[in-house]
């Protein structure tokens, strides 16, 4: 696509060196943290009766040589509960897009000017209507452009879907059905979540989830449901970025989520976890040079469901956290060898835990609560904590409890710094 191709080349030395702040950032982002960030922006989901009951971005001082270290500095609500989920920078790292899975709509937050006291500067209202998609989930920013995967589809709500590429400024430009046919002799169900770039290898991956039928389903009602627990992707697709065309599909079966490129110099391999098998799956290249998904290692005990939701890759690519919702716990593997990864710590950070961001040096570990409205575990222990990492055990720092802040479930959020690292304009 002539696009996206002309924006790819244009960053494609820049992409190339660039380390994010943020491990599963996108390579395309400028104005990169390379130290301490000063703040954190938290996506939460409103909850009736507590506080405005609003879906809100909650912004914290994250300095720990500010006397706000740990404190809650803005909280500004979007109005209404829609399932508010993932966030992502615009390349320039002006501005935060942030979605919400029950209403699809989009909002864009500046935190360029002030990040601070972030500003909503515009509501998008029509997503459904002119992409055709449901439920906006992943924001990963591209040269001037924001491509956004999501969840379902306006004709079912099922989990066939595809993604959707905007400007910054927020008009669509044009959208991308997951495939369903057959590539090679691997059936595509056309399901979305997560998706993520290798531009040295031109080569885009793309996990699936399920439709908003189930996700908007309650926890407890779905895994009754046998009909309901086969409508879960199985698959992963390879695709051809610049040209934005699927090359290959995996079966990867139990519901692959995030998905994380090594950042390793030379690396070419990504890592994912399947929701409901808890294992990892290894994507990359075999001796002759065809790209293969394997299943390499379970995350705990499999028969439990643990459920894992998030993780976290470590900037040398031989570190893994791992995230597991049912049983609260936060695990570490050795990616040494990505072929038999190891598990080599484990602890429980809640009752319920889900996502997890690491700082670029490895040394603070931020974790929150909350995974969906619906399959939220039935307790008020909704926080976000920061650990330290010093090799060994991870040692609490604070906690902030959302629900004794009035402030809902916090889910997705991204680090920012001072003003004076993030100035750019809008393209």
């Amino acid at each position: 696509m002539k696009i996206l191709s002309a924006a790819c080349l244009a960053l494609s030395l820049i992409a190339g060196a660039s380390q994010a702040d943020e491990t599963c950032n996108s390579p395309y982002m400028a104005n990169l943290i390379k130290g301490q960030e000063d703040y954190l922006h938290v996506w939460t989901l409103g909850i009736k009766g507590i506080g405005d009951g609003s879906d809100k971005l909650v912004t914290l001082d994250v300095n720990p040589g500010s006397p706000r270290f740990g404190k809650v500095i803005a909280s500004l609500s979007v109005g209404g509960r829609g399932d508010a989920h993932h966030v992502g920078f615009t390349d320039d790292r002006k501005y935060l897009w942030a979605g919400r899975l029950q209403d699809s709509k989009i909002f864009v937050f500046d935190v360029g000017t002030d990040p601070a006291k972030p500003r909503l500067v515009k509501t998008m209202h029509d997503v459904v209507q002119k992409s055709g998609f449901v439920g906006p989930h992943t924001f990963y920013a591209l040269p001037g452009r924001m491509l956004v995967g999501f969840l379902s589809n306006k004709r079912d709500m099922g989990g066939a879907t595809g993604m959707a590429v905007y400007n910054n400024k927020g008009d669509l430009i044009s959208t991308y059905d997951n495939p369903t046919g057959k590539i090679g002799d691997v059936q595509g169900d056309g399901y979305g979540y997560d998706l993520a770039i290798n531009p040295g290898r031109n080569a885009m991956l793309t996990s699936s989830f399920t439709g908003y039928t189930n996700y908007r389903t309650e926890l407890p009602k779905l895994i009754k449901d046998p009909a309901a627990m086969q409508k879960f992707g199985n698959t992963m697709v390879l695709w051809d970025f610049k040209a934005m065309k699927p090359q290959q599909i995996f079966n990867t079966p139990g519901a692959p989520l995030e998905i994380r490129w090594s950042q390793a110099e030379g690396d070419n391999w990504a890592i994912t976890a399947t929701a409901l098998g808890s294992k990892l799956w290894l994507i990359k290249p075999d001796a002759a040079g065809r790209w293969q998904a394997r299943d390499v290692g379970p995350i705990g005990d499999p028969a439990q469901t643990p459920l894992p939701v998030d993780m976290s890759i470590t900037a040398d690519g031989k570190g893994l956290w791992v995230n597991t919702f049912m049983d609260g716990k936060t695990r570490l593997f050795d990616l040494s060898n990505p072929e038999a990864p190891r598990q080599v710590y484990e602890k429980v950070t809640g009752k319920h835990v889900n996502m997890v961001s690491q700082s670029w040096d490895g040394k603070r570990i931020y974790i929150t609560t909350s995974l969906l409205e619906h399959w939220d575990l039935d307790n008020d222990d909704h926080f976000l904590k920061l650990y330290h990492w010093d090799g060994r055990e991870l040692q609490q720092q604070w906690k902030v409890d959302f629900y004794k802040e009035k402030l809902g479930r916090p889910h997705h959020m991204k680090f920012s710094a001072k003003a004076a690292t993030n100035v750019a304009s809008l393209r």
